[in-house]
């Protein structure tokens, strides 16, 4: 009889390691990463540079000198926190404010319960939480990207279009006539629109995604199930009320959704292990993102939706257990 080796999740039940599938989240985030090197230029090279080198620094100091285990920044995943990071920021972040995210990120969120697959909570997102509560005017000043293969950055700031939208309601203004002030879809999938520097090209997004699927990093449920409901929640506010209510679809193109959807909600150490478990996961976050844009104080709501959801994870988990070795599995 062979012995049982016991460790923490994430279990991996194919030739798959951690280590290929953390790797290959990094290249599906470099479409991403281009587009903001493209709208943002040398500060976005800043900002990406110094995010993953402090997630990676931290992450070794921490194992080295506090915890004395196996070092483990090889494996990909403190590469992708700080990417994920710097995705989630304005492309003007000061050092020392990124550096702050970082360690809360790592050494709060990660390597305080133990390391990668012991977290509760999305590392990136609880750095992004924290900076956004401790900095909010440095959090949410938003340079304006120039236009794609120019040669001088716009460095001046302004509003995101939710941020803007979510000003002009609040002036008693009309969202159908808001529409031709915004961005039009175009410029939200090529990204002319400010924002952070993961948010601003959909179709780069998009396209990262397409390779976790099709590489099976991730499974459909999450993305689906988070990007279905918020357009169908969106679009029945819409035609309850156009004047006050943006459309569903503009909604998906707009802040944080679709990389929040398809990098961070997806988290196989944060999210349910079962199918069922992953579609009540992120019809919680679709639900949870679109209640906050439109009733909460801020404009965006995806990491608040998402790290809500990665504290119910447990009780997903328990609610939809995965079946018994041997056992059918139904959806």
């Amino acid at each position: 009889m062979g012995l049982l080796q016991i460790s923490s999740s994430p279990h991996v039940h194919d030739t798959d390691s951690v280590k290929k599938i953390m790797w290959t989240v990094v290249i599906a985030l470099i479409p991403t990463m281009i587009f903001s090197f493209i709208y943002f230029g040398w500060d976005a090279v800043r900002v990406t540079c110094i995010s993953i080198a402090a997630c990676i620094a931290f992450e070794w100091l921490i194992q080295k000198f506090l915890i004395r285990g196996k070092c483990t920044i090889s494996d990909g995943s403190a590469v992708i926190t700080g990417m994920l990071l710097a995705f989630n920021v304005p492309s003007n972040l000061d050092w020392y404010i990124i550096l702050t995210g970082a360690l809360v990120a790592i050494g709060i969120s990660k390597m305080a319960f133990g390391g990668l697959g012991k977290n509760i909570f999305n590392p990136a997102l609880v750095g992004r939480v924290f900076l956004l509560i401790s900095f909010p005017q440095q959090m949410t000043t938003w340079p304006q990207p120039h236009r794609v293969f120019t040669h001088a950055v716009d460095a001046t700031t302004g509003a995101t279009p939710l941020g803007y939208i979510q000003t002009k309601i609040a002036e008693g203004a009309d969202v159908s006539d808001l529409m031709s002030q915004l961005p039009t879809y175009a410029q939200l999938l090529l990204g002319e629109r400010g924002g952070s520097l993961g948010e601003v090209a959909a179709a780069a997004i998009i396209l990262g995604g397409i390779i976790l699927l099709c590489r099976k990093v991730i499974t459909w449920h999450i993305p689906v199930a988070f990007i279905g409901t918020a357009f169908v929640f969106a679009t029945i506010l819409h035609m309850c009320n156009p004047a006050l209510y943006i459309p569903g679809s503009y909604h998906l193109l707009t802040g944080g959704l679709l990389l929040g959807a398809i990098f961070m909600a997806t988290d196989m150490v944060t999210s349910p292990m079962t199918a069922k478990g992953k579609l009540i996961f992120g019809i919680g976050c679709g639900v949870l993102t679109i209640c906050i844009r439109v009733w909460g104080s801020y404009p965006e709501g995806v990491s608040f939706a998402i790290l809500l959801m990665n504290a119910f994870t447990p009780l997903i988990n328990k609610w939809c257990p995965p079946a018994r070795f041997g056992a059918s599995t139904k959806l």
